[in-house]
């Protein structure tokens, strides 16, 4: 290993290199474990989704939410459904109220094919 590269003439060192490697995978090993692995779990509801079950899914989002988890909530259209876009919308802001005390909307809601899909994140994040 080179101790002085840039030194007339350069200085290393002689070293065991099996050790250095068990050096280097310990740090890296102990790297890993200080990272935090951020999960997302994903809510599904429908635009006739009634205030009872919102209040229910929203619950378990909040606990998702708790746990440091970012939350995919995602409206269904099936059908007819599709041309009342706005009352998917309803659904979400609805949802955003219940969970505005642990997350923060991440991505607003955007349709994708026959889903519209928003993106939760803890507020602490």
């Amino acid at each position: 290993m080179k101790v002085a590269p840039n030194a007339k003439p350069p200085v290393c060192r002689i070293m065991d290199y099996g050790k250095y490697k068990y050096e280097q995978a310990k740090k890296e090993k102990e790297a890993k474990k200080k990272q935090k692995v951020i999960n997302i779990k994903e809510i599904r509801v429908t635009p006739h989704t009634e205030e009872h079950d919102l209040q229910v899914k929203g619950k378990k989002a909040i606990k998702f939410l708790k746990n440091e988890d970012k939350v995919k909530v995602t409206v269904r259209f099936r059908g007819r459904e599709l041309g009342h876009k706005e009352q998917g919308r309803q659904v979400l802001d609805r949802f955003t109220e219940i969970t505005s005390e642990y997350g923060v909307i991440d991505k607003k809601p955007k349709m994708e094919g026959r889903n519209m899909v928003m993106f939760l994140r803890p507020k602490n994040l």
